[in-house]
C-alpha cells in the first residue's frame, strides 16, 4: 500500500543520514590495537609517579626519611623540607620530559581540577630557567572562584587556597606534574571531597585504635581501606555524537527499549568484544603507570557495560585513583573511538552503573579487623567493630543515603537492578544468628552453635568464627561480605569520599561513645570483657531496625522499612535535609570533620547542582522534541496522508476499508505530536516559574515536583512514536544501535 511513497521517503530519509552514516562507521571499525610495553607489569608500575621508589632516588637520605615519617605519622612537613622535596620533584620530572605542573583537586563538583603552570621562571638575565619551589609544592592561590563553594566565599573573589597532599604521591600525565592537593577557603573551610575526607579517615584512625587497644594493645594506627567498582558504559563516539541528549547530559532522554536487551544475561561475563579489549588493555597499561593497581575487567549485565576494579588501598589514595582513572579512562576510550559513560542511568530499561565501595578497617600490624579470628579474643574484637558499623549506619542511615543521593543516581536507586532508596544492613544467616544469640545471652551463658559451622560464641569462650558462607544479597545497599563491608548505593559517576567521609565519621563517632560508655562501666568496677559485653548488647538490640536480609527490591520491605523507623525519603531534595539535621551536625562537629557552616554550605552546593542537572535535561529534551522529533513526524504524517489521498483517488468510492488502518496511524501520531508539544510547553513553564525561587533548597523542591514529571511524561510519547515512524526516517540512534554495536 506504501510502495506508492517510495520516491517520498528516499527524499525524507535525508533527515536520518547522520544517524546511518554514524552506524555504518561504528559498524566497520576495527579494533585499535593497544601497544603493550616489553616489560612485565611489575617493571613499569608506577613510572610516572613520584613514589618512595622516585624519593629514594631523588632526594637526599634524610629528606626521604623525614618525608616518609610525616607522610606515615600525617604530621605536617616544614618549608624546608618541602624545598628539597620539590627540588627532587622537578627534577624526575623534568627527567621524565615535563614541562608544567598543576595543583589537582577535587571540588564540590564529583570530578577533578586543574590548572596548568609552566616550571619556567625569568633568570634575571633575559632567559628563562626552570624552577619549582617549595612555596609553589605546598600552597598555591588558584583563580577558581566558579567552582560552587555554598557561599564560603565570594564568587568575584579567589580567595581560595590549594595545598599539597603528601599522603597522595604526585604523578605525570603528559607533559604535567599532577600534585593532589586540598582545596580550602581563604578562612579555612573545606572547598571540596579531599579535606573532610582526610580528617574523616584521621578520625576514624584515632577512635578505632583506643578501641582496638582493648584487644591488642600494641596497635598504633588503625587504616581505613577502599576497594572500588567501577562500572561504566561504552558507545562508539559517532553514535555518541549523533544523540544531543548523550553529548549533553551524558543519558538518553528517550529511546524505546531493544526487543533484545540483557534478558538472556547473555553479556555478564561472557567474551569481551575485541575492540573493548584493546580499550581495557590500554586502559590497564596507562592505570599500572600512574600506580593504579587495577585488577579486575569484565562485562557487566547491560550490553555494552563493563566493569573495572583494582586491588584494596588506603582510602584516601584510592580515592584518588578512582578519581583519576575515571578521567584516564575518557582520554583511553577516545583513542580507541569510544566515549565511556559514566552516567548512573544512560538507558532504560537496563541496568545502571554503580561503583560499590568495599569499606574495611586494619591496623599497622596487619589485623583485619572486620575478618573474624580464631580465638575468643579475635572474635570478640571482630564483633565489636561489626556491631559499631551497624550502630553508626543505623543512627545514621538518612545520612548515609543523603551521601550518595544525586539527579543521576536516582534514576538507578530503587529500580529492580539496584539498592534501593532505604538504608539497610545484610549481614547473613551465620553472623545474624551469632548476634541474635549474643542480645539474647547473659555473661553466664555459652552460645553454641552445631559442629557443621565450627562456630561457638559466648562472652568468656568465644573460639573460631568462619566467615560467612551466605550467598550475598544482590539487593542489599550495605552488605557484610565476609571480612568487608559494601556500599552498594554509591553511583558510577560519584567521588567515592562523599559516602565514606559520612561513613567514617558516623562510624569514628559511633567508636568513641562506645569506649566512653565501656570506660564509664570499667570505672565502677566492671572487668573490661564484662563492660564490652554489657554494652554491644544493648547495641544489638538497638540497631536491630537496620538489619534486613531479604529481598530489599520488594514493595513490603518499604512499608517494613517505615514500621522500623527507617528514612525512606525518595525526593533527593528532601534527602539533602540528613546533612543539617542537630544530630548530623552534632555528629561531624564531635569527630571534627565538617562544621555546621560546611555543611549547609556543601547542602546548598547540592540543591543548586540538582537543579542545575535537571534544568539542562530538560532543555535538551524540549530541543529534541520539538527540532529533531516532531518535524520528521509531521514529514512521516505527511506521507501518510498522501499516501490515503493517492488511495482514495484510485480507487473512488472503495476505499474505506484499504484507508482505515493509515488513518488511524494517522490518528494516532496526531495524538502523540499534540500531547509532546503541550507538555513541551508546560514544562518550560514550569521552569521559568520555578528559575524565579532565590532560595536553592525551595528551587531543588521546585525542579523536582514540577519539572521532573515531565521528562518521563514525554519521553512515553517519543518513545511511542519511534514505533510508528518509518526507520528509515527515524533521525536518532536507537537503542539496538548504541547497545549491540561494538
Amino acid at each position: 500500500m506504501l510502495l506508492s511513497l517510495h520516491t517520498q521517503q528516499q527524499n525524507n530519509s535525508i533527515m536520518s543520514m547522520s544517524r546511518f552514516n554514524a552506524v555504518e562507521k561504528a559498524s566497520n571499525r576495527k579494533a585499535v590495537e593497544a601497544i603493550t610495553p616489553n616489560e612485565k607489569v611489575s617493571e613499569y608500575f608506577g613510572e610516572n609517579v613520584f613514589n618512595r621508589k622516585a624519593m629514594k632516588k631523588y632526594l637526599s637520605k634524610e629528606t626521604y626519611k623525614l618525608l616518609t615519617e610525616a607522610i606515615d605519622s600525617g604530621t605536617a612537613i616544614d618549608r624546608e623540607i618541602a624545598n628539597h622535596v620539590a627540588a627532587g620533584m622537578r627534577m624526575w620530572a623534568l627527567e621524565k620530559g615535563v614541562t608544567h605542573y598543576t595543583h589537582w583537586f577535587q571540588p564540590l563538583t564529583d570530578g577533578t581540577a586543574e590548572k596548568h603552570d609552566a616550571f619556567v621562571e625569568h633568570d634575571g638575565t633575559g632567559g628563562m630557567i626552570e624552577e619549582f619551589s617549595g612555596k609553589l609544592l605546598v600552597q598555591q592561590e588558584p583563580d577558581a572562584s566558579s567552582f560552587p563553594s555554598g557561599g564560603l566565599r565570594n564568587t568575584f573573589e579567589a580567595r581560595g587556597y590549594s595545598a599539597w597532599d603528601p599522603s597522595s604521591p604526585a604523578f605525570i600525565v603528559d607533559d604535567t606534574l599532577c600534585i593532589p592537593t586540598v582545596f580550602i577557603s581563604y578562612t579555612g573551610e573545606a572547598l571540596d571531597y579531599k579535606t573532610p575526607l582526610i580528617r574523616s579517615i584521621e578520625a576514624l584512625n584515632r577512635a578505632a585504635a583506643d578501641v582496638c587497644r582493648y584487644f591488642n594493645p600494641e596497635v598504633k594506627k588503625v587504616i581505613n581501606y577502599l576497594g572500588w567498582e567501577q562500572e561504566y558504559f561504552l558507545v562508539d563516539e559517532d553514535l555518541y555524537t549523533a544523540r544531543p541528549d548523550l553529548s549533553l547530559t551524558e543519558r538518553t532522554l528517550m529511546g524505546h527499549e531493544s526487543a533484545k536487551n540483557q534478558q538472556l544475561d547473555d553479556h555478564y561475563f561472557g567474551a569481551i568484544p575485541s575492540r573493548v579489549q584493546e580499550f581495557m588493555k590500554d586502559l590497564e597499561i596507562e592505570s599500572y603507570k600512574l600506580g593504579i593497581p587495577v585488577k579486575t575487567r569484565h562485562n557487566e549485565v547491560a550490553p555494552n557495560q563493563f566493569e573495572l576494579a583494582p586491588i584494596y588501598e588506603e582510602c584516601n589514595l584510592a580515592n584518588d585513583h578512582n578519581q583519576l582513572i575515571m578521567s584516564v579512562m575518557k582520554r583511553v576510550a577516545r583513542r580507541h573511538n569510544f566515549r565511556i559513560l559514566l552516567h548512573e542511568k544512560p538507558f532504560a530499561g537496563v541496568n545502571g552503573s554503580g561503583k560499590h565501595n568495599n569499606w574495611s578497617l586494619g591496623t599497622d600490624s596487619g589485623i583485619n579487623l572486620l575478618s573474624p579470628g580464631k580465638n575468643r579474643e579475635e572474635n570478640l574484637r571482630f564483633i565489636t567493630f561489626v556491631v559499631n558499623t551497624m550502630m553508626a549506619v543505623y543512627k545514621h542511615n538518612a545520612l548515609l543515603k543523603a551521601s550518595i543521593a544525586s539527579a543521576n543516581n536516582a534514576h538507578r536507586l530503587g529500580a529492580h537492578e539496584a539498592p534501593p532508596a532505604i538504608i539497610s544492613i545484610f549481614l547473613g544467616t551465620q553472623i545474624s544468628e551469632i548476634l541474635d544469640k549474643f542480645e539474647n545471652s547473659s555473661i553466664e551463658d555459652a552460645i553454641q552453635v552445631d559442629d557443621k559451622k565450627g562456630l561457638s560464641l559466648g562472652v568468656g569462650q568465644i573460639p573460631e568464627l568462619l566467615l560467612d558462607n551466605t550467598d550475598r544479597n544482590r539487593t542489599s545497599p550495605f552488605a557484610f561480605t565476609g571480612n568487608r563491608f559494601e556500599f552498594r548505593a554509591v553511583g558510577s559517576s560519584a567521588n567515592c569520599a562523599s559516602g565514606l567521609l559520612a561513613l567514617n565519621s558516623a562510624v569514628a563517632d559511633q567508636l568513641n561513645q562506645f569506649y566512653n560508655c565501656v570506660e564509664t562501666l570499667c570505672a565502677s568496677g566492671k572487668p573490661k570483657e564484662e563492660a564490652i559485653y554489657e554494652v554491644l548488647k544493648s547495641y544489638i538490640k538497638e540497631s536491630k531496625p537496620i538489619r534486613f536480609d531479604g529481598n530489599g527490591y520488594s514493595d513490603e520491605w518499604k512499608q517494613e522499612a517505615l514500621s522500623r523507623g527507617l528514612d525512606c525519603e525518595t525526593c533527593v531534595p528532601l534527602q539533602y535535609d540528613a546533612y543539617v539535621k542537630p544530630e548530623t551536625i552534632k555528629m561531624f562537629n564531635n569527630v571534627g570533620v565538617l562544621s555546621e557552616k560546611e555543611l549547609y554550605a556543601r547542602n546548598e552546593v547540592k540543591w543548586e547542582i540538582y537543579t542545575k542537572k535537571v534544568q539542562i535535561e530538560a532543555r535538551v529534551l524540549g530541543d529534541l522534541s520539538l527540532n529533531h522529533i516532531i518535524p520528521v513526524v509531521i514529514r512521516y504524517q505527511t506521507v501518510l496522508l498522501d499516501n490515503v489521498t493517492k488511495i482514495q483517488q484510485l480507487f473512488n468510492g472503495s476505499s474505506e476499508e484499504l484507508t482505515a488502518e493509515p488513518l488511524r496511524l494517522i490518528k494516532r501520531i496526531s495524538g502523540h505530536l499534540n500531547a509532546v508539544n503541550s507538555m513541551v510547553f508546560e514544562m518550560v513553564e514550569a521552569r521559568k516559574k520555578a528559575n524565579k525561587i532565590t532560595d536553592q533548597r525551595e528551587k531543588a523542591l521546585a525542579y523536582h515536583d514540577t519539572v521532573v514529571p515531565y521528562l518521563d511524561k514525554i519521553r512515553d510519547h517519543l518513545d511511542d512514536l519511534e514505533l510508528m515512524v518509518d526507520n528509515q526516517m527515524w533521525p536518532l540512534p536507537k537503542y539496538r544501535e548504541l547497545l549491540f554495536i561494538r
